[in-house]
């Protein structure tokens, strides 16, 4: 943490440093979806999955535009129209706003980890 005197106030600025790879459970009965960074203009979330896909009949609608990047593994999404995209490690796809998708399928063996960055 860092301190400085300025104009008659402290200001007080703190790194913080972790890792995406960090802190990821044995056992995940349920996605773990953590946020990262959560501001007026962006949000960060960092995406745990392990065999985990959406329910049949629901749609991610968001309002805000979606980046995602898969880190570790593979995830298969399919859009409304019915265009599949698998992601490998590496790959990312960037999502407007209200553009129905969700997951179809996440590797099952071990965790499946993404960043997503909605803006």
């Amino acid at each position: 943490m860092e301190c400085k005197f300025t104009n008659g106030w402290f200001r007080f600025r703190v790194v913080l440093k972790k890792n995406v790879f960090d802190n990821i459970p044995s056992n995940i009965p349920e996605e773990i979806i953590e946020s990262l960074i959560d501001s007026d203009g962006i949000k960060v979330k960092r995406i745990i999955s392990k065999g985990h896909i959406s329910p049949k009949d629901f749609w991610y609608d968001q309002d805000k535009n979606k980046f995602v990047i898969l880190l570790k593994r593979s995830a298969k999404l399919l859009f409304e129209n019915d265009e599949q995209i698998i992601l490998s490690e590496g790959d990312y796809i960037s999502i407007p706003a209200h553009k129905k998708h969700h997951v179809e399928g996440t590797d099952s063996e071990t965790e499946t980890i993404w960043l997503a960055i909605f803006y």
